[in-house]
């Protein structure tokens, strides 16, 4: 979670150029935001806000947060100041009690609630005793948690940089260099990146920067040139990111086909040839992407494929992988924490490295020995839909080359189709507005279908939903159905059963909503291969959890309590 940028120059540039960068990157946290420059703080609750200050600077810090430790107040946002010291940081310091308790003892005074603070005060101390680049050593060293730190020192040039497991890029421009958490933040002055590694640190300055190791070793680290086009971040005629990104997939999709048949056409060949050779294949993700996961096993088993899909955060608990496993990540932003400590897991144990991934460079391809992108392009609203689109199609595509029958070239149109009914899903949208709860039931194939309607829901909408197996209703969730409670339910081809499961809750009241593709439903979906009914399903749950949000006057791109980027544990 998070967002960070830093910038130093040569030349002096607008306080506001800075602002703007980091409101690229506010989809990582907007629960507060601040800056320092120039000796002014200035940090506030709630989403940034461009300042119209003509100020100029050669150097500056920025942050956008996701609170974890204290609450969302004026006080907790960053930057957090200490002495001669200014720090923005990203992560979780888990040691931050005992580290606050020795600074106390030795006068220091706190102002925040934040594990962050920890930091500022931390490096002010040092800096009596010691020099930066030594002080940068035993941080590295006294620190347990994640971090990804900028460091402002009163009257110096430069700005220093320290890196584990929170993402950190150094973007390399002519006379000016940028340090952020994602490389869209600098993405359009300059192509050129460089990396940092775990427990590395960096001192940059204008026109230069020296890279670290823990111990303080000069290393020499690589340029790299990268390339990501993306959309340009503008709503254009739609009221909201969320739905200008839902009519963005049959582009989306189209972009993904041709990049696997061209540019990716090779790399897509090594993947599946390494799938191939692998004993077991098991899929790691979470939140979305683990839903777009369940989804390929469901493929890849009726290809007779044996593969399964473990959520990130319990990979650990309950797999077990070797030198014959190969561990397949999916993640939309490449820094998912849960994912990433989950395929530290699988290196331990000597497992072979895969992902599929949306935004180039980040840490999860970096970790993988091979990596395929959805080329959704960005994402603004926090609530994954194109991309989740995009994986599933990929999915898709992995699985045709195990023998499964589908045709990818017609997704794009059969999406059109279903923004046909968008008017009708719309009305139905207000007569759920009056409803706090739902239930979504699939089976087999909608089962996953129903686990990513229900998150959309509970996400945008802020209504309780359950997505679950048809099957397990009768179980327990039963004893919650009664007159008028909203049930979707899903119903892919003549699955008899999962219509069985719908009259269940219709004879106990239910007002029963069926998306279908050849019994009577409310919304139908054209397909006849139920391999995209996963696809197209999805998105009239997309529509609807929009128009109900709508409809409650919700922030529909930025929900509260969430950010795109988990990069916490």
């Amino acid at each position: 979670m998070c967002g960070i940028v830093g910038m130093v120059s040569a030349d002096e540039f607008y306080a506001r150029e800075a602002v703007q960068r980091l409101k690229r990157l506010e989809y990582r946290g907007y629960d507060s935001f601040g800056y320092y420059y120039d000796g002014k703080l200035f940090k506030k609750t709630g989403h940034i806000i461009v300042p119209e200050t003509k100020d100029r600077t050669k150097m500056i810090i920025t942050h956008t947060r996701w609170a974890t430790h204290g609450g969302v107040t004026d006080a907790n946002a960053h930057p957090h100041r200490a002495g001669k010291v200014t720090i923005v940081h990203n992560g979780i310091i888990e040691n931050y009690e005992e580290l606050r308790e020795g600074l106390k003892e030795k006068g220091r005074v706190f102002s925040s609630e934040t594990d962050s603070e920890v930091a500022a005060h931390y490096f002010d101390e040092k800096l009596k005793t010691k020099p930066m680049k030594e002080a940068c050593v035993d941080f590295i060293k006294d620190i347990k948690g994640e971090f990804a730190i900028l460091v402002m020192i009163d009257r110096e040039d430069t700005l220093y940089a320290l890196r584990r497991d929170s993402p950190m890029v150094l973007g390399v421009g002519e006379n000016i260099n940028i340090l952020a958490s994602d490389i869209y933040a600098f993405s359009d002055v300059t192509s050129k990146a460089i990396f940092f590694e775990n427990d590395e640190f960096a001192a940059v300055k204008s026109g230069s920067y020296t890279f670290y190791d823990r111990h303080g070793k000069e290393i020499k680290k690589k340029i790299q040139q990268f390339k990501w086009e993306q959309e340009e971040s503008t709503r254009e005629e739609y009221e909201h990111f969320m739905l200008k990104e839902i009519m963005e997939e049959p582009k989306a999709v189209r972009r993904l086909i041709l990049s696997l048949e061209t540019e990716q056409k090779e790399n897509f060949g090594k993947f599946v040839k390494l799938m191939k050779e692998s004993r077991k294949v098991t899929f790691v993700a979470s939140g979305t992407s683990y839903h777009a996961s369940l989804l390929g096993v469901y493929y890849l088993h009726k290809c007779g494929v044996e593969a399964q899909t473990i959520i990130a955060s319990e990979f650990e608990h309950f797999v077990g992988v070797d030198r014959n496993t190969l561990v397949v990540a999916i993640s939309q932003s490449g820094e998912t924490m849960d994912v990433i400590e989950a395929l530290k897991y699988a290196k331990k144990n000597r497992a072979k490295i895969a992902s599929i991934v949306n935004v180039p460079y980040s840490t999860v391809q970096r970790m993988s020995e091979i990596s395929l992108n959805i080329v959704a392009g960005q994402e603004i609203c926090v609530a994954a839909t194109k991309s989740f689109v995009n994986q599933v199609t990929l999915m898709l595509s992995i699985a045709r080359e195990f023998g499964f029958r589908i045709n990818t070239s017609n997704i794009p149109g059969k999406i059109e189709k279903i923004f046909r009914q968008k008017d009708k899903i719309e009305k139905m949208a207000k007569e759920l507005n009056r409803h706090n709860d739902i239930y979504v039931l699939g089976r087999g194939l909608s089962y996953p279908v129903a686990r990513e309607i229900a998150l959309k829901i509970k996400e945008i909408s802020y209504m309780h939903a359950e997505g679950m197996m048809g099957g397990e209703l009768k179980h327990g969730t039963i004893a919650l159905i009664e007159k008028g409670t909203p049930v979707i339910g899903l119903i892919s081809n003549k699955d008899y059963d999962m219509l069985s499961n719908i009259k269940e809750v219709e004879a106990r009241g239910a007002h029963v909503i069926k998306i279908t593709n050849e019994m009577k439903g409310d919304f139908m979906v054209d397909t006849s291969n139920d391999g995209k009914f996963g696809i197209l399903a999805t998105i009239v749950g997309q529509l609807l959890t929009y128009y109900v949000a709508k409809e409650r006057g919700l922030p529909i791109d930025k929900p509260r309590n969430l950010a795109k980027s988990v990069t916490v544990k």
